[in-house]
Order: C-alpha cells, then structure tokens, then sequence
C-alpha cells in the first residue's frame, strides 16, 4: 500500500483511439517532503510525515520552525500524514514523488467536500415538496416525529433534518489512473474528485478493489492516443 498528498486542479478529457472521450480529474502533486518518520516504537504506529510548498519562514511559529530545522528541510507550508508498506524506504529528506503511482493503478481518493451551508431536509436529503394548493400548510417540513409510541421523550439519533451540509471528509474508491507526468508532477485520474479547486486529497492504493476494474484500466489505458488539455 501507498499512499500520496496532491492539490485537486480541475478536469479536463482525454480521448481514445475508437473517440471515445473519458472525463478525468487534474491532481497536481509536488514531491512530498519527508519531515518526519514516525515508527511503533516511538509513536505507536508507523507514518511518515510530509511538507509541502515552500513557506517564509517569518510566518511560522516556534514549533514549526523546530520541525523543520531538525530534519534539516526548508520551510514548508503544509503538513501531512501517509502511510504504506511500500513507503517503508523512506528517510528524513528524501522526497515521495508521483512516480510512485503509474497508469492503470486503482486507487482511493479521500479529500473535504465542499461546504454547502445551512441546507433544509428537501435540499440535503432530496425528500419530497408537500401540496402547495387547497389550504396545505405543509410545503418544505421535515415530516412526522412520531417514534411509533417508542421513546416519545425525544427525537431518535440519526433523525434527517436541516442543518449544515458538506465540508467532512469524503472517499471515492476504485478510480483509475489513466496518466501520470513525472516531468510536470500531476497524475490524471478518471472521473471527478471530492473537495474544491485547489483543495488538497490523499491518493492511496484502493483497498477494496471489486472484480474486472483492473482489466478496464488497461483497456483504457492502452487505447489512450492523446489527451485534450484544457486550463483547470
């Protein structure tokens, strides 16, 4: 297992020899600096910690500063946590690029949705309008509270109602890799991604991988001829 920090760009298309066009997500990954390298025997579990873009050092704190002075890397402005069999190699200074990941890997995408606001139960859950003519008063309530003559004292844990809607983490599993550029440090991956523009997501091997979705990234993979470049 793997896993790897990148900046969602945008998306953009790629085309197939027979015209087929597949709709894939532009995630821009610079090389992963490792700061620290946590084990069983210190810290309880095994991680590495990684920087990413350069930051002023005039706008860190005491703590950061130490951080990075002690692993002797410049200033970074984010810090993250990933983990991995196969990043076991790893030292103090060295960089996890995107090579690590190749075309026609599946993997796990987690990353922060986007944060919709205060959101009323037809919007959030997509219940159903109520009669808007002959008297009704009932148009966008959440519906009964009723608990069948069980527990009337309260409203049952998990009940759908309005309230705030988006902004937690969210995981897409099985997407396929159709490209990785080295050269320009972004790796393609097919469909759309979780989280804003610019926001950050944590690629990972897939763990659950379902039958069949290795033999359509290779057919993709193989038949792709060009991509179609468009800003993100």
């Amino acid at each position: 297992m793997k896993e790897i920090i990148g900046r969602k760009m945008g998306m953009t298309q790629v085309f197939a020899k027979d015209g087929t066009s597949y709709a894939v997500t532009v995630v821009e990954v610079l090389p992963n600096v490792v700061t620290q390298v946590k084990t069983n025997d210190v810290d309880g579990y095994s991680a590495l910690q990684v920087g990413l873009e350069d930051a002023k050092e005039s706008r860190l704190n005491k703590c950061e500063k130490g951080i990075f002075k002690k692993a002797n890397v410049s200033p970074k402005q984010h810090l993250f946590e990933i983990k991995g069999d196969e990043l076991n190699s790893f030292t103090v200074g060295s960089e996890v690029k995107v090579d690590l990941f190749k075309a026609g890997d599946v993997v796990d995408v987690i990353g922060t949705s986007k944060g919709r606001g205060y959101l009323g139960a037809i919007q959030r859950y997509g219940f159903t309008i109520g009669p808007k003519g002959h008297g009704s008063g009932y148009h966008r309530q959440v519906g009964s509270f009723a608990n069948n003559g069980r527990c009337n004292n309260r409203v049952l844990p998990g009940k759908r109602m309005s309230g705030h809607h988006g902004n937690k983490s969210a995981t897409l599993q099985n997407l396929l890799v159709v490209d990785v550029n080295a050269e320009k440090n972004y790796i393609l991956i097919r469909g759309g991604l979780p989280g804003a523009k610019k926001s950050f997501v944590k690629i990972r091997s897939a763990i659950k991988t379902q039958k069949g979705t290795k033999e359509v990234v290779k057919e993709l993979v193989n038949n792709k001829a060009e991509e179609v470049k468009q800003e993100a």
